[in-house]
């Protein structure tokens, strides 16, 4: 197990429920990052540990979770404000769990791909310049397939960590086995 030194690291939207040895995290019911498309609503519930930092960075997690409701997701964060933001990860879509990402820039932009079945999935968010590149992978295999890239302001100052949701089911668990900060300033 990798974990690097969660000093510092403060909560968005702290939940009713988390521990650190190891770090697990118990969604809430009704929690979520998301911003208008599709249906107009807007929220900014969701759960998401981390520092804050400028310059480029990677950040890298593998987890499991007890997904169990449409739309429970966790993964990596990335927050400048409330309208610019990117969440990454495994997230429950019509019965199956499947890689995600969200980007937001006034809007929430969301895509997904299949994979196959596993029993920990890796994210990695890494931040060059004015992009972000997407990056997983699953049972071991290190985050090498790219999930996606796209434009997130630079030299900003952002809060980077992990997050989970659960927008529409009861709550769910995820334990995070391996987190992994490498900051470049």
């Amino acid at each position: 197990m990798t974990f690097m030194d969660l000093t510092g690291w403060t909560w968005l939207n702290e939940p009713r429920k988390w521990s650190t040895d190891p770090l697990t995290v118990h969604a809430d019911p009704n929690s979520d990052f998301w911003r208008l498309t599709g249906n107009g609503i807007v929220r900014d519930s969701g759960h998401l540990y981390g520092v804050t930092l400028t310059g480029d960075f990677t950040i890298t997690a593998t987890f499991s979770g007890a997904y169990a409701a449409q739309y429970d997701h966790a993964g990596v964060g990335l927050l400048i404000d409330d309208e610019t933001w990117i969440k990454a990860g495994v997230e429950l879509f019509d019965g199956k769990r499947r890689a995600s990402t969200v980007v937001t820039r006034g809007f929430s932009d969301w895509n997904l791909a299949e994979v196959r079945e596993f029993e920990r999935f890796t994210i990695s968010a890494e931040r060059k310049g004015d992009a972000v590149w997407v990056r997983y992978g699953v049972d071991g295999e290190g985050a090498t397939n790219v999930l996606r890239q796209a434009f997130f302001p630079p030299e900003q100052e952002v809060k980077v960590g992990i997050m989970a949701a659960s927008p529409e089911g009861a709550g769910f668990v995820t334990q995070f086995h391996e987190v992994q900060l490498t900051h470049l300033p």
